[in-house]
């Protein structure tokens, strides 16, 4: 893959304290910052675009939502892109390790790689524990079902776009990461995870942080793997 074209999709809602910190540390080699401004009431919008990002609207709350309209955007554009990064808005990754990330498809020839944020990597109190039960119980159940070497569901995550296109995404909520790895293993898509940096975001988590966010992401996460352990 010679000179890939890289864009980069960030679901954002209620992030203006943090939005314009993740677009300026994404590295240079992407070509566009997309940011799904999902029913913000703040100025996340006002903030990512004077940052120099695409900014488009969703006006339906939810992540998966959101990323759908950031691929429709993608779909329109006269040159697709060869890969498709998908990054939160929150500055709790580190933006600058899309490098590795990158650099595992396009060296390797791997179609798709998730920022896995290991226990050593991790500031403590980055991840609650509701975030590292499901975590823990999603990939040990994708291994049991599915033969998977999965050991995160981190959104920080890249895959090559006509791949991704393939998968036919359909999640509107929080299944959306869960259901992009369960159709790799069943399309058999290449692929690996590299360890990354993970920090304490700014803000409060919108699914983590409430008890209700918690208990609808860990339902739907099972759902999905459920649905696909009986097909």
């Amino acid at each position: 893959m010679n000179t890939p074209l890289i864009k980069v999709i960030i679901p954002a809602f209620n992030e203006e304290a943090s939005i314009a910190k993740v677009i300026n540390e994404i590295p240079n080699f992407v070509s566009e910052i997309i940011v799904v401004n999902n029913a913000s009431t703040d100025n996340t919008k006002s903030v990512a675009a004077n940052a120099g990002a695409t900014v488009l609207e969703e006006l339906n709350k939810g992540y998966g939502y959101a990323c759908l309209r950031g691929l429709r955007y993608v779909s329109s554009c006269d040159r697709h892109p060869d890969i498709i990064v998908f990054l939160d808005g929150d500055y709790s990754d580190y933006p600058e390790e899309m490098n590795k990330i990158i650099a595992t498809i396009i060296e390797s020839d791997i179609d798709f790689v998730i920022g896995a944020r290991r226990d050593e990597l991790r500031e403590k109190g980055s991840m609650t524990f509701p975030q590292r039960f499901g975590n823990w119980l999603a990939t040990n159940l994708m291994r049991l079902f599915f033969g998977s070497r999965f050991t995160d569901l981190g959104p920080f995550r890249a895959i090559k776009y006509n791949k991704l296109i393939g998968l036919k995404m359909e999640d509107k909520t929080y299944g959306w990461t869960v259901e992009m790895q369960l159709k790799a293993l069943k399309q058999k898509l290449t692929y690996t995870e590299i360890p990354v940096k993970y920090k304490n975001r700014i803000g409060t988590s919108k699914v983590s942080g409430t008890l209700k966010g918690a208990i609808l992401a860990g339902v739907k996460i099972l759902s999905w793997i459920f649905k696909y352990s009986l097909k």
